[in-house]
């Protein structure tokens, strides 16, 4: 997010793309035959690009993941994202552009989100510095970062209903919060405290503060202290089955704004969704280096 607070970027990069109708249409048999790098920018002249790519388009080394036209890497202590993509309609453009995170600490931690660790979260860098500098006119700017990972051996919808998660940075260092329903009726509810240097500890859970629903009516829920009602302050991503959004909650009596995310997972089980994803993920399975 912008320091500012009125602009904000996601970038996602995907070796199995989990929310790609494509992939989900092949039988998920070939991860590597679906990647993405998913990049989103929010605030004036906003847009949402996903290109689901066959395997001839990705790259890797041990401090690389290249997609096509569009790579993220290492650069000693800081994650550079190289930017070359296309939008989805209807606003069709091409966004180039580079994005640099720098962490204050990397951590170790990892979370098991199901008793057979089949899906687990690994929150590399929870406070970070972001710089981008995109070729659009007020895309320069610099804000709060973070960077995190999800890996898994299962598609999400077998396993989850609905989960939400939310990360707010705190004057000592960063706040996440991981709710989720699972489809055996199980939950699961975490709260990790960061420090500035990347320290984690499991903290005391706030109790559950309602969101408005969002433009799609998916419900949205965070964590709040007490009698505190939270509040949207930027909207970024609305879709029929998932929400992502700027958040001002209170946490030990502090005012706080985080990026907060709602996935329904009834709703992407839905057969009759996927057609509409395929309008905003185009699929493209050929690519040649040059």
């Amino acid at each position: 997010m912008s320091a500012c607070g009125t602009r904000a970027v996601s970038v996602i990069g995907f070796i199995g793309s989990v929310f790609s109708p494509w992939y989900r249409w092949s039988g998920r048999r070939n991860p590597q035959n679906h990647v993405c790098i998913n990049v989103a920018t929010y605030g004036p002249g906003g847009r949402f690009t996903m290109t689901d790519r066959g395997a001839s388009a990705l790259r890797q080394t041990a401090s690389r993941f290249e997609v096509g036209p569009s790579m993220m890497r290492w650069d000693r202590d800081q994650l550079v994202i190289d930017i070359n993509e296309i939008s989805s309609p209807p606003l069709i453009n091409r966004i180039r552009g580079q994005i640099r995170v720098i962490p204050s600490a990397l951590t170790q931690v990892e979370l098991p989100l199901t008793e057979d660790s089949a899906h687990i979260w690994r929150p590399f860098a929870p406070r970070a510095r972001i710089e981008v500098d995109i070729d659009r006119p007020g895309w320069q700017w610099q804000g709060e970062g973070y960077f995190d990972a999800n890996f898994g051996t299962r598609a999400l919808e077998e396993d989850f209903s609905y989960w939400t998660w939310g990360r707010f940075p705190t004057g000592s260092g960063a706040t996440c919060f991981y709710d989720a329903t699972r489809r055996d009726g199980s939950e699961l509810a975490t709260a990790v405290r960061f420090g500035a240097t990347g320290e984690a500890q499991a903290t005391a859970l706030p109790p559950k503060a309602r969101l408005g629903r969002s433009l799609w009516a998916v419900k949205r829920e965070t964590r709040a202290d007490a009698g505190f009602k939270p509040r949207q302050t930027l909207a970024m991503l609305d879709a029929p089955f998932y929400t992502r959004a700027a958040v001002e909650t209170q946490l030990d009596g502090a005012k706080v704004t985080g990026v907060h995310e709602a996935l329904d997972l009834r709703r992407f089980r839905s057969p009759f969704l996927k057609p509409m994803l395929a309008v905003r993920v185009p699929r493209r399975r050929s690519w040649s280096f040059g």
